[in-house]
């Protein structure tokens, strides 16, 4: 029997993922739910835990990617399987750095969601190829490079031309032209611009 912790800040979603998990038949066992990440490294100290289905954005502005790091660094042999349905661009590759086993977009069904824990619980390691590809203005998120996705979120972050050439090693030129090519890409005539696209379709989600 598999204890199965779930983190997750709604509701309606927590009793999705009880339903899929009571489903699956004898084994996996609900060891308790909790609605902030912070919560979930209490829980994992003083109870038996051998898998976390793990929001990233979770209640009191807790980053579960953070907390997936701290929980790995003390307990190791925890499967942590990173689940949100935002399509920030760098959510991916920071969980690896975590540490966390497996990733998946809460828009799958239920039996995706089985399939990730059974494959990870097995010692295998579920990872999307990309983040979901969403329009930015007139351009799809796949057409941006990594560098330009790099530059959108410190423009998202509030720094100016000059803190961003800093933060990212190069010259103030070539900063420039990275953003250049995002308003040419996405139609966004300012910074301004470029910064509410990111936010309002989540691509960039800096807090977390």
């Amino acid at each position: 029997m598999i204890n199965v912790l779930i983190v997750e800040d709604e509701n309606i979603v927590t009793e999705l993922f009880a339903h899929y998990i009571s489903n699956a038949g004898d084994r996996y066992r609900i060891a308790g739910h909790v609605r902030d990440a912070a919560n979930a490294e209490v829980v994992c100290a003083r109870s038996g835990v051998d898998l976390i289905l793990m929001d990233i954005c979770t209640a009191e502005g807790s980053s579960g990617i953070d907390y997936a790091g701290r929980i790995k660094k003390k307990y190791p042999g925890i499967k942590i399987i990173m689940i949100t349905s935002a399509p920030e661009y760098s959510f991916i590759e920071r969980s690896r750095r975590a540490g966390a086993d497996s990733f998946w977009y809460k828009e799958a069904g239920e039996r995706q969601l089985i399939d990730v824990m059974d494959r990870t619980v097995a010692g295998e390691n579920v990872w999307p190829d990309s983040s979901p590809e969403i329009m930015l203005g007139l351009a799809k998120s796949s057409e941006l490079t990594a560098k330009e996705k790099e530059v959108l979120f410190y423009i998202v972050m509030g720094y100016s031309i000059g803190e961003i050439a800093e933060k990212m090693f190069v010259d103030y030129t070539t900063t420039k032209t990275h953003i250049k090519h995002l308003r040419e890409k996405t139609g966004a005539r300012n910074n301004a611009e470029l910064a509410v696209m990111a936010s309002k379709t989540r691509f960039v989600l800096p807090d977390y």
